[in-house]
C-alpha cells in the first residue's frame, strides 16, 4: 500500500504543484528516463524543451517546483532528475490498483506489464457479466462486483480503473467511492461525479482520437 494519499496535484516542501505542471512533469520524466537508459548524464532545459515542444523558460519554471537545481553550463543531472520527478509524481511508491470491466479494454489494461513496472500493482479485475466471472486474465481471475468492496478494504486498494461502457461508469464509480477508493482513472467516454476527496483523471481514448481527427482535418483544410 502506498505510504501517502493520492492527490489531484503533486506536493513537495514548496507546496502544491499546479495540475498543468504535473501533466508536463510526466512528460519530463518519460524523456529523462529515456536519456538515462541511453547513458546520458546531463540534459539542459533547452534540450528538454526542444524534445517536448516547449520553451526553455517553461521547463525551468516547472522544474523550479522541485527540490532540485541545475548546474550552470551543464543543465540537470539526469539520474538525479529522474529520482526527483519520480518521487514528486509518486512513482517511487507502490499503488494497489483494481480494474473494473473485463472486456477487451479492461483485459488489455490488466495484462499491460508497464503498470507493475511503474508501481501500479493490479490486484484484481471485476465485472458483472456472469460469462466473464471466473475466467482468467493473466494471473488474475475475474471476480464479480459484489467482491469489489471487500477487496479494496482487505488489500488497501487506492486506485480504481473504470473500463466499462459509458452508461455503467457512474454506477461503478459509486461502488468504488463507497468502498473508500482514493483515485479513479476514468476510461469511459462520460463525465463521472465524485466527491472532492476522490481524485478523478480522464483517460479517454476515443476523445483523444476525435481531437486528433479534428487537428488533421483543420490542418488539411477540412478534407480527409
Amino acid at each position: 500500500m502506498a505510504s501517502r494519499p493520492l492527490t489531484s496535484a503533486a506536493m513537495n516542501s514548496k507546496g502544491v504543484i499546479p495540475p498543468s505542471v504535473v501533466r508536463r512533469m510526466t512528460k519530463y520524466l518519460a524523456c529523462v528516463q529515456e536519456l538515462h537508459a541511453q547513458g546520458d548524464a546531463w540534459v539542459s532545459s533547452s534540450e528538454l524543451a526542444e524534445s517536448l515542444g516547449l520553451t526553455s523558460s517553461t521547463v525551468r519554471q516547472d522544474l523550479s517546483h522541485l527540490e532540485f537545481c541545475g548546474t550552470s553550463k551543464r543543465g540537470y543531472e539526469v539520474e538525479g532528475l529522474v529520482a526527483v520527478l519520480n518521487h514528486a509524481l509518486g512513482g517511487d511508491l507502490t499503488w494497489e490498483t483494481v480494474v473494473v470491466g473485463a472486456g477487451n479494454l479492461g483485459r488489455a489494461l490488466a495484462l499491460h506489464e508497464d503498470f507493475s513496472r511503474r508501481g501500479f500493482r493490479i490486484v484484481g479485475i471485476f465485472d458483472n457479466d456472469k460469462r466473464k466471472i471466473g475466467t482468467r486474465v493473466g494471473e488474475l481471475t475475474v471476480r464479480g462486483l459484489r467482491e469489489l468492496p471487500a477487496t479494496i478494504g482487505a488489500q488497501g486498494v487506492q486506485i480504481g480503473v473504470i473500463a466499462v461502457p459509458a452508461p455503467a461508469a457512474q454506477q461503478v464509480a459509486d461502488i468504488l467511492i463507497a468502498s473508500s477508493i482514493k483515485g479513479l482513472l476514468n476510461m469511459a467516454l462520460t463525465h463521472i461525479v465524485a466527491p472532492a476527496r476522490v481524485s478523478v483523471v480522464d483517460a479517454r481514448i476515443m476523445a483523444s482520437l476525435l481531437e486528433l481527427s479534428f487537428a488533421i482535418k483543420t490542418r488539411d483544410g477540412g478534407t480527409a
